[in-house]
């Protein structure tokens, strides 16, 4: 009988060989029969096929790449139904992703690493053009040639830039990777281009630095680091970049969008800047960089401009300049140093700061509208309180009064009292999403709104902050008017199922229905069979939220024993010793001249000393038998007595 032929799917893409796995399908290297070339088919798992959300997704995967024809972006040829699910055919591309990359190699050189920078912009800047968010650039979705080529592949989860939100979540689960979220990603909020940069910017912080900026233990620990933590500067963890390369990077990691570069093309063009030798951007200053000329980003040229003459006698000037310039500072540095003493020595009229406690100064905030007030005073992380008045003055939502007075020194964390004019007119709402549910209702309560709360469980916002709130922020209200938060409670906690001895694919799919990452790792087992689960990590029963991990103990077979030596000894202490070990034993005898020394003991094995071998396996021992004279063989237990 013939082996069965590979499988075709449509009569036209023969599978090969399976090259990847991802989150809900597997990608095989096929082969086109109509046209002759590679191609690479992603064929979704047979549990996702009966689902359909997830062949929704598929299908719009298709759809999106199909319509991206760019040298960068990994192209889509075709898609279908075959054998009860679902695939779709793309470029066959010949390389490795970088997460590969940099798994082998660890971190890149900043030259390559803002070339590949630039070619992945540039793809994100086609679909971006072409109204698609990616929401999931990372590593893996990025393949290189070997010739250097970069495409960006995956656009499984991409979104439409058209209607008012974007919803990130579905069945609770938000949708892409953690370590590449973007903080408005994480918070289950509306996404944009600008989301993907940001998504990009912790790509390149990993290629500079072989390490992405924010790791955790679990999905949703990662996501709210994004939320609430600044990357560490690369050069600080030991990175060896420019600051204009630097400035780039932490440009892409702002927690607003707002301060990201605008479109992809920018980022694109500061990248090729770079590569041209502008070295000089600045970190603290960013806004201007998509927009720096080349010749205004090179340090200028040094050289004689007004003749040799007068570059020496110019030289005693300079000198003197330098001098005057240094004693100065030197004054300036002695000056304050008496001044830090004195303070010290309480001679100061001032209350010193406590040790280790650097004070903030209160900004100015009259005349401000309360959102910019109140953004300003979180940005210098003091606590702001309000109060709301009738004011003719001033317009609506306007701070016409502030304590401490601006200019005050304080420590972080006090709080700043605002006086708010009413106006003449409605109130308008205030916005208080991501706020903590506290400080909204008291916010709130200022104003002279009834508030009610909430609870709702979320994946990624943390216990007791704001995820919605109604009506929304800027709608027309007056005092009395009742306001509704909804309060995230945290994530879901669910039960860990109990997956012992079932086989390895099966309990991988329970958990990936049930929210969960699965990641597996092999353990021998005596009661388990191969391929089957021993235990899960966290243990069945216990309580998990959804995004987490659960890692798999799969059996591997049966534990390896080490062979004992038992050369020499007597049958029953060689047969105890090899039971001991779980090791059975089959035992012969071999005739030895009369009155033998190894008379009734082992004299070989098989298989030898100290060996591995399967838990169970047979060890065969031989057992010498002297002859007694009459030329027949002992039988066993005749003969001479033999001790240890």
């Amino acid at each position: 009988m013939s082996a069965p032929g590979p499988t075709v799917f449509n009569d036209r893409y023969e599978l090969h060989r399976q090259i990847a796995r991802g989150g809900m399908a597997d990608v095989y290297l096929a082969r086109d029969l109509l046209l002759d070339r590679p191609v690479a088919v992603k064929v979704l798992f047979d549990e996702f096929s009966g689902d359909p959300s997830f062949v929704e997704r598929f299908r719009r995967e298709a759809k999106a790449a199909a319509n991206l024809n760019h040298p960068n972006i990994v192209s889509v040829y075709d898609w279908g139904e075959e054998l009860g699910t679902y695939f779709i055919v793309m470029e066959y591309v010949e390389g490795r992703s970088l997460a590969e990359m940099l798994r082998s190699e660890g971190s890149i050189h900043p030259d390559r690493a803002a070339d590949i920078g630039a070619d992945i912009a540039a793809a994100l800047a086609f679909a971006h053009r072409s109204g698609l968010v990616h929401r999931d650039v990372k590593p893996g979705n990025v393949l290189v040639t070997p010739n250097g080529e970069v495409k960006v592949a995956d656009f499984g989860i991409a979104t439409a830039l058209v209607g008012t939100r974007n919803d990130l979540t579905q069945s609770g689960s938000v949708m892409g990777t953690a370590t590449y979220f973007s903080p408005e990603q994480a918070q289950g909020r509306p996404v944009d281009p600008r989301s993907d940069l940001y998504s990009l910017g912790i790509v390149l912080y990993e290629m500079l630095l072989g390490r992405p900026p924010f790791t955790g233990e679990t999905p949703v620990a990662i996501a709210y680091r994004h939320v609430q933590d600044s990357p560490m500067s690369l050069r600080t963890a030991g990175a060896a970049v420019a600051d204009s390369l630097e400035a780039i990077t932490l440009k892409l990691l702002a927690k607003n969008p707002v301060n990201r570069y605008p479109p992809a093309e920018d980022l694109r063009g500061d990248l090729r800047r770079y590569r041209e030798g502008a070295h000089d951007l600045r970190v603290g200053s960013p806004a201007p960089i998509a927009h720096a000329s080349p010749a205004a980003a090179m340090p200028a040229p040094v050289g004689d401009f007004g003749g040799g003459t007068r570059h020496r006698r110019d030289d005693g000037l300079r000198r003197t300049a330098l001098f005057t310039v240094v004693l100065a500072g030197l004054l300036i540095v002695f000056g304050y140093l008496v001044l830090e003493f004195f303070d010290t020595l309480g001679v100061s009229g001032d209350d010193p700061a406590p040790v280790g406690i650097t004070l903030v100064e209160v900004p100015t905030l009259i005349g401000r509208p309360l959102d910019q007030a109140r953004n300003t005073l979180r940005e210098a992380h003091l606590s702001v309180q309000m109060d709301y008045e009738v004011n003719s003055q001033y317009p609506e939502n306007t701070v016409f009064r502030q304590e401490p007075a601006a200019g005050t020194k304080i420590e972080p964390a006090e709080t700043v009292r605002l006086w708010v004019s009413r106006g003449t007119g409605p109130m308008v709402l205030l916005d208080v999403l991501g706020d903590l549910a506290t400080d909204a209702v008291r916010d709130l309560e200022a104003m002279g709104l009834k508030v009610e709360t909430v609870g709702q469980e979320h994946p990624v916002v943390p216990n007791g902050e704001v995820i919605d709130q109604s009506p929304d922020p800027g709608f027309e209200t007056a005092p009395g008017a009742r306001v509704i938060l909804f309060v995230s409670t945290g994530p879901a906690v669910e039960e860990v199922p109990d997956l012992s001895n079932r086989p390895v694919l099966d309990a991988m799919n329970i958990v990936s229905k049930l929210g969960w990452q699965a990641s597996t790792t092999q353990e021998r087992s005596r009661t388990v069979p191969i391929g089957q689960v021993v235990r899960t990590e966290p243990p069945a029963h216990s309580e998990l939220a959804p995004g987490g991990t659960i890692q798999i103990v799969v059996s591997s077979g049966l534990p390896l024993v080490m062979v004992p030596s038992v050369e020499s000894m007597t049958e029953a202490a060689a047969v105890l010793a090899m039971e001991s070990e779980d090791l059975d034993v089959n035992v012969r005898y071999e005739p030895l001249p009369a009155y033998s020394p190894n008379d009734g003991r082992v004299i070989s094995q098989s298989p030898l000393p100290d060996v591995e071998v399967d838990f169970g396996t047979t060890v065969t021992i031989v057992i010498g038998q002297a002859d007694d004279g009459s030329g027949d063989g002992n039988a066993p237990g005749d003969g001479p007595a033999s001790t240890d």
